[in-house]
């Protein structure tokens, strides 16, 4: 299989498990099995994302770790003190827990970032080769504050959209069902870093099955916040 190939696969495979899940979700009577089956999606969306990046090598693996690790540091941080997202816990569907946090959190917080940067990225390096042919340069330290803006943006957006969504599933709870202003203003803060990370370790890598899947993820849980 050619990596054309795998990215087209990829991306029926991440279709039909988020069309499965919605339809699972708003018309069966199996709403619970599907929410149940969140953490098993995620991990096999991350298992996509690193099969279809291209020439995999140690900055990928370095970013992948990094991400994984402090995704999940700052979820033990903010579930057990309060200090960083707010006043909140996790429930049960989403697994096994270290510290009162699922550690598929980490993973996810990986998806997230991979995806919105690869977006970014892709999108960022479309407009740099119309901006080339018109002969207009950019410097570096631009580029990079542009780079995380725009990344930063797209994750704020995605949060929005699946905040309110996860209260409902069930995959935490804030106090009094209140979702604090900080808790968006720590996820800018801690993205932001990550991004730095993600653009000095995967410079100039396309994967589009990344962007495919951002748009699918956000749609995703549009739909439920529409109609759930």
């Amino acid at each position: 299989m050619n990596e054309k190939q795998l990215k087209n696969s990829a991306l029926l495979l991440a279709l039909l498990f988020h069309i499965s899940g919605l339809i699972g979700i708003l018309f069966t009577p199996y709403k619970k099995w599907f929410i149940q089956c969140t953490s098993i999606n995620l991990f096999i969306m991350a298992v996509l994302l690193i099969l279809t990046h291209s020439q995999k090598n140690k900055n990928f693996y370095i970013f992948l770790i990094i991400t994984i690790a402090f995704g999940l540091t700052v979820e033990i941080i903010g579930v057990n003190t309060s200090l960083l997202f707010g006043n909140y816990t996790y429930g049960n569907i989403l697994g096994i827990k270290v510290l009162n946090v699922p550690l598929i959190t980490g993973i996810n917080w990986f998806i997230i970032i991979y995806c919105a940067g690869m977006f970014t990225q892709v999108y960022e390096n479309y407009l740099l080769e119309k901006m080339n042919k018109q002969e207009i340069i950019i410097n570096k330290q631009i580029k990079l504050i542009s780079f995380i803006i725009d990344a930063v943006f797209l994750v704020f957006v995605f949060d929005w959209v699946m905040e309110p969504v996860a209260l409902k599933l069930g995959y935490w709870q804030w106090q009094d069902g209140v979702i604090p202003q900080y808790n968006y203003i720590t996820w800018i803060v801690v993205s932001s870093v990550l991004f730095v990370v993600f653009r000095k370790l995967n410079q100039n890598k396309r994967n589009i099955f990344a962007v495919h899947l951002f748009i699918i993820q956000l749609l995703f849980f549009a739909v439920l916040s529409t109609f759930l």
